[in-house]
């Protein structure tokens, strides 16, 4: 078997090293920006996709095929994101007489529809959080489940999934504001009950064709941020024995109701009851901490179920694993995007810890991909010994040129309730994060100095001399030559290629200045416009709708005017302080300044 990897950076990395243990070959195709990072170095081929963007590269299911049948590659992993959920893509593969890595395209399909997969976990006895299992039709609708359930509630999309497409109700207001900005497009949204104190619990899974299935281990992923995991931990503190015999049992009915053969993950939130939330069928970014707990090599165990064998027999989990995701996001700046160049990188080390990466030292971070840029991993005997280690592993970590959360989750591991696993998936958003940010720019000492030195140009290479990444017959290679051999100018530097999206952040409500002028706060993508140059608007009017961080914010005017004129688009990418739109102030306004 020879694999073309459908992904990049670090979980590329994480494919490659396990194939190669495999003794199997790899193939990966990069984006230009990616070019002579390390995944494209030790992938036994890497090959130019011949793009920049997400469409014409890692999104690009035909150029990937094509890429594969080029190489003789007999099979595709798509790693997670991208084109990993993606039904056709992996029918495409199959028609194309590859090895698809994963599970199968009904199943996807069936998964990848909340809508569906809500239907499918009751047709199995599973309880889903309580809402409506059909797309809604119109408000009285959700103005029924109110009465039944109360505020708040969430609506989502049918296609979302990963806490894409939410938006959270809790009062009519809100409910105003929602069918205001969906308009008439209401297809594929339903409702939930938005579950508060709730933990968000997970089960690591794994099925193969022979019928076997087996749960690896828990997880615990409660600490988030607008629905995006911060830490994640295997195995999942404090269950009751009955609440971990429920998990096991409907984990096992939901894969074989989808007749899932591959590894997945079941989600579930856990009150004094479990319900389910939804069936992820790919590898997980927190993959790691059920490896670490269990010895076992998921990656492998995804290759060998899709050449046909049984899976391995699970051992009980054995100690307490924790997985740090390190993001270029400022946690002092409500965790906006941090961009730069990374000039000085160490990683942790000793016994119990484990780094995935994909950068290095000289790499530019800026927004062409994903925010994450690593991923900590720490193992220990207990909990306890795992939060100990932990602190240790996290004031190794030294990352200059950009603002990263690593000091915020220091102040986490040393939190009581955190300790005691107290927490539910609002704690960090609505307790924790807001009494940090009050002490946050004295207490980040690590922080700042990475924001200090943020847009600092790096020169890893003497001055007098130039390094280029070329590749040949697809294989990377460094050519280093006198600067200026191929020209009379400067030469670009070593490897300036922005690496990483920082777009999954906040958007917050905006703001005017008195000239009415819209700024956006933060980067985000344009949803929908609701207002129109030369509409007439009053304070509190909605004026445009916001996605950022896989979750739709609201942008409201804050004086009474006149649109004077719109600066973007439905489905525009808008960064931080972008113009959104102008409003001309009332007289009564204008008169005020």
């Amino acid at each position: 078997m020879k694999i073309l990897i459908a992904n990049r950076s670090e979980i590329a990395l994480r494919i490659i090293r396990t194939a190669t243990d495999m003794g199997l070959e790899t193939v990966v195709g990069y984006a230009q920006a990616d070019c002579g990072t390390p995944f494209t170095r030790m992938a036994g081929q890497a090959h130019a996709l011949g793009g920049t963007s997400y469409a014409e590269t890692y999104m690009n299911g035909a150029k990937l095929i094509e890429l594969a049948k080029r190489t003789g590659a007999t099979a595709i992993h798509p790693g997670y994101g991208f084109l990993s959920e993606n039904a056709e893509f992996a029918h495409d593969v199959e028609a194309a007489g590859l090895t698809w890595i994963g599970p199968s395209p009904h199943t996807l399909r069936e998964l990848g529809d909340k809508i569906s997969a809500r239907q499918l976990a009751e047709r199995a006895g599973v309880q889903p959080v309580p809402g409506i299992s059909e797309a809604i039709s119109g408000r009285e609708e959700v103005e029924q489940f109110v009465a039944r359930w109360g505020y708040p509630i969430v609506t989502k999309k049918a296609d979302g999934g990963g806490g894409r497409g939410i938006t959270i109700i809790r009062d009519d207001a809100d409910l105003d504001h929602f069918f205001l900005a969906q308009g008439d497009s209401l297809a594929g949204i339903f409702v939930e009950k938005l579950l508060e104190k709730a933990r968000h619990i997970e089960t690591q899974c794994m099925r193969d064709s022979h019928g076997n299935f087996a749960v690896v281990s828990t997880r615990d992923c409660s600490l988030q941020r607008r629905n995006q995991k911060l830490i994640e931990e295997a195995p999942a503190p404090g269950l009751s024995e009955e609440q971990e015999r429920t998990l096991l049992a409907w984990s096992k009915a939901l894969f074989e109701g989808a007749d899932f053969v591959g590894l997945g993950t079941c989600e579930f939130l856990v009150d004094e009851d479990v319900f389910f939330l939804e069936v992820n069928p790919r590898l997980q970014v927190e993959h790691t901490v059920s490896e670490e707990v269990t010895g076992l090599d998921l990656v492998a165990e995804q290759i060998r179920i899709a050449r046909g064998e049984e899976i391995a027999s699970v051992p009980q989990p054995a100690g307490h694993s924790f997985e740090f995701r390190i993001t270029c996001e400022n946690p002092t700046r409500d965790m906006q995007p941090s961009e730069g160049t990374i000039t000085q990188l160490q990683w942790p080390l000793g016994h119990g810890v484990r780094i995935e990466t994909g950068v290095a030292v000289g790499d530019v971070v800026t927004s062409a991909f994903d925010s994450m840029l690593a991923k900590v991993i720490v193992t220990g005997p207990t909990r306890e010994a795992a939060i100990a280690r932990s602190l240790r592993a996290l004031a190794e970590l030294r990352m200059v040129g950009i603002a990263t959360p690593v000091a915020l989750y220091r102040d986490i591991l040393h939190d009581a309730v955190f300790r005691a696993g107290a927490f539910s998936t609002r704690w960090f958003e609505e307790k924790f994060l807001p009494e940090w940010k009050q002490g946050a720019p004295a207490a980040q000492p690590a922080a700042a100095t990475s924001i200090a030195y943020a847009g600092q140009p790096a020169n890893p290479q003497p001055a007098e001399r130039q390094t280029f990444t070329i590749e040949i017959d697809g294989r990377m290679a460094e050519l280093t030559v006198p600067k200026g051999l191929f020209g009379g100018g400067t030469t670009p530097s070593p490897r300036p290629q922005p690496l990483r999206r920082a777009a999954r952040s906040r958007a917050a409500t905006v703001t005017e200045a008195a000239t009415g002028d819209v700024r956006s706060p933060i980067q985000a993508i344009v949803v929908r416009v609701v207002t129109e140059v030369g509409a007439p608007v009053r304070e509190g009017d909605l004026l445009i709708v916001l996605e950022s961080m896989k979750m739709e914010s609201y942008v409201y005017a804050s004086l009474d005017g006149v649109v004077e004129s719109i600066a973007v688009d439905q489905g525009a990418n808008v960064s931080a302080g972008a113009p959104l739109l102008s409003i001309a102030p009332a007289p009564s306004e204008a008169g005020k300044e």
